[in-house]
């Protein structure tokens, strides 16, 4: 074989290995639940990785087993709720870690790793919001692993609007 096909099928099999990673997440937002979750961003931006924010997902519990004084990280199980991401403390199936922290005079419980979502070049930094918008970010929950991001929205009157990050 030649350095010109083997540079060909080289990059053809980088081109097949893209493609199927961008096909196997379109499928995976489609057929996933997909719910909003409210957020704290930080991060923005790093030289090696590009433009992005790093959110920390918060998560309301399904149970009332949600004393933060007697356990401060569990792991739970995500589900979609109506179209909010929830988190259920009495099902450690799902092997996502939560930990309870105290924000203004109340416990919130937040997922231990951060999420990434990237942003293009041209578009403002969507974290820095004005006094009285939060973040939201919409995620898709898979079987296992931590949720996958697909947009971004700001919450108005009780709904999230999407913002127009492209």
């Amino acid at each position: 074989m030649t350095r010109a096909r083997a540079g060909v099928a080289l990059a053809l099999a980088h081109a097949a290995i893209v493609a199927g990673l961008g096909l196997k997440l379109l499928v995976d937002r489609a057929r996933l639940p997909h719910g909003w979750a409210r957020t704290q961003p930080f991060d923005p931006s790093t030289p090696l990785r590009g433009r992005y924010v790093r959110l920390g997902i918060e998560v309301p519990l399904t149970s009332a087993d949600t004393n933060p004084g007697e356990t401060v990280d569990r792991e739970v199980r995500l589900a979609i709720r109506n179209n909010r991401l929830v988190a259920d403390p009495t099902d450690s199936n799902g092997k996502i870690r939560i930990q309870f922290r105290r924000q203004d005079d109340r416990w919130t419980a937040r997922l231990t790793e951060p999420i990434a979502f990237f942003i293009p070049e041209n578009v403002p930094d969507p974290s820095r919001r004005p006094a009285g918008e939060e973040l939201w970010a919409e995620v898709t929950v898979p079987r296992v692993g931590p949720p996958r991001p697909i947009r971004l929205g700001v919450l108005r009157g009780g709904q999230v609007i999407p913002l127009p990050l492209r």
